[in-house]
C-alpha cells in the first residue's frame, strides 16, 4: 500500500453522502428481488460463460514471464544488478495472485477439482498462500461485505474501520489507529509477508478451515516446497545478502501491489450494521452499495486484475474476468432504474476516499490525545 502520500491523502476528509443518496438505500417495497432481472440480462448476454482459453492464456503468459526472470537471475548471476529483477517479479507475482483469486471462484473453470489444481498452482506453489484459509476468508467476506461483526476484512486489527473499534487502543496500536491513513500504505509493504504467516497458522491450528488431513498435509507439503525452491533458487544464483535484499524488495513490492489492487474497493463505504434497515438490504444492494469501482483504460483493468470492477464482481463473483467490463453498462443502467447509488471514481481518487476514511476513523484518537 504505497503511492505519493501527500498526493493521496489531501485532503483526508471523507464525502459525507447527500441525504438523497441515503434515503435511495431502502428497498422499494412490493415487486419482488431488486437481482432477479439483472441476473436475467447477464445469462442472456452471455457474460457468466466461463472463459477457459483466455485464462489459458493468461497463465501461459505469466509462467513464460515468471520463467524469463529466472532466466535473467541466471544469467547476471551474484550481481546487485540483478535487485532490479524484483520489480517484475512482483508484478508477475500479483499475476498469480489474481489468477489463483479467480479460480477460488470458479470464474477459470466449472469443474472443481481442475479449478482446485489451478488454486493450489497459483497460490499455495507459486505465491506459499494457503488457499483454503484464502478462500474461507474472502467467502466470509463476499458474503457480507463491509459489515464490521461479519467481513473479517474490516475487522479491527493492525488498522480500525469503524469509530468504536478504538475505544481499546493503546499503546502502539493506539499511535497506529492515530495515524493509520498516513501509514496505510507503507504498511501493505508486509502484506506479501502477511499472507504467508497468516496462511501457516491456519495450517497449524486445530481450528482451520481445512477439512480433511489429507488437504491439510497437501497445502502444507507446497507450502514448504515454495519456500524451499525460492530460496534455494535465490540462495544459488545470488550471494546471501543479496538474497536476502532480493527477496525483502520482492515480497514488499508485491504488498505493494496487492495492496494498491485491494484498498479502495469497500474502505469508506456504507456498512450494512451502520443501517437499521442494512441487515435488510437483498443480494443488490449489500453488494452495490458497499463496493466501489475505478475508472480506467486497459492498463487499469491489468494492473488491478479486474478488481477495480469491484461492484460487478461482487453481484456475479463467478463472471469471468475479461467479462466485468462488459457486464458494467447493464449494472449501472439497472441501478439508476432502482435508484441505487453506483459509486465510481478515478484511481487517484479512489485511494484518496479511503484514506479519507481512515484519517476521520482515527480523528477522535487524536483530539483525545491532544486534548
Amino acid at each position: 500500500m504505497s503511492q505519493a502520500a501527500a498526493t493521496l491523502a489531501a485532503p483526508l476528509a471523507a464525502p459525507t453522502p447527500p441525504p438523497s443518496a441515503r434515503a435511495s438505500h431502502r428497498p422499494r417495497r412490493g415487486g419482488g428481488s431488486e437481482f432477479a432481472p439483472l441476473l436475467r440480462t447477464i445469462k442472456e448476454q452471455g457474460l457468466l460463460d466461463r472463459r477457459p482459453g483466455w485464462y489459458a492464456r493468461d497463465m501461459a503468459v505469466n509462467l513464460l514471464g515468471i520463467g524469463a526472470v529466472v532466466a535473467g537471475l541466471v544469467l547476471l548471476g551474484p550481481s546487485w544488478w540483478a535487485l532490479l529483477l524484483a520489480l517484475p517479479l512482483a508484478l508477475l507475482s500479483a499475476r498469480a495472485a489474481f489468477i489463483g483469486h479467480d479460480a477460488g471462484h470458479a470464474q477459470v473453470t466449472g469443474n472443481r477439482r481442475l479449478g482446485r489444481a489451478v488454486q493450489l498452482v497459483h497460490a499455495n506453489l507459486l505465491l506459499g498462500m494457503s488457499r483454503e484459509w484464502w478462500n474461507d476468508k474472502h467467502n466470509r467476506h463476499h458474503a457480507h461485505p463491509n459489515h464490521l461483526d461479519k467481513d473479517p476484512d474490516v475487522a479491527a486489527d493492525i488498522l480500525v474501520f469503524a469509530a468504536h473499534q478504538t475505544t481499546d487502543r493503546t499503546g502502539l496500536r493506539r499511535w497506529l489507529t492515530r495515524h493509520q491513513a498516513w501509514l496505510f500504505f507503507p504498511l501493505t509493504t508486509l502484506e506479501g509477508i502477511a499472507l504467508k504467516v497468516y496462511g501457516v497458522q491456519a495450517l497449524l491450528s486445530s481450528d482451520g478451515p481445512y477439512r480433511t488431513r489429507r488437504e491439510r498435509l497437501l497445502e502444507g507439503a507446497l507450502l514448504l516446497a515454495h519456500l524451499a525452491g525460492y530460496a534455494a533458487l535465490l540462495l544459488t544464483l545470488l550471494s546471501p545478502l543479496q538474497a536476502l535484499v532480493f527477496a525483502l524488495l520482492h515480497q514488499m513490492l508485491l504488498g505493494v501491489h496487492l495492496g494498491m489492487a485491494f484498498a479502495p474497493n469497500h474502505k469508506g463505504m456504507e456498512m450494512p450494521d451502520a443501517h437499521p434497515d442494512g441487515d435488510s438490504w437483498g443480494h443488490l444492494r449489500r453488494q452495490v452499495l458497499t463496493s466501489r469501482n475505478i475508472r480506467g483504460s486497459r492498463l487499469t483493468d491489468w494492473f488491478l486484475g479486474g478488481l477495480n470492477y469491484q461492484i460487478e464482481h461482487h453481484l456475479f463473483p463467478s463472471m469471468p474476468r475479461p467479462h466485468l467490463r462488459l457486464a458494467q453498462p447493464a449494472v449501472r443502467a439497472h441501478c439508476r432504474e432502482l435508484g441505487i447509488p453506483y459509486t465510481e471514481t478515478g484511481f487517484v481518487d479512489s485511494y484518496r476516499q479511503a484514506l479519507g476514511h481512515l484519517h476521520e476513523v482515527g480523528a477522535p484518537l487524536r483530539e483525545a490525545d491532544a486534548a
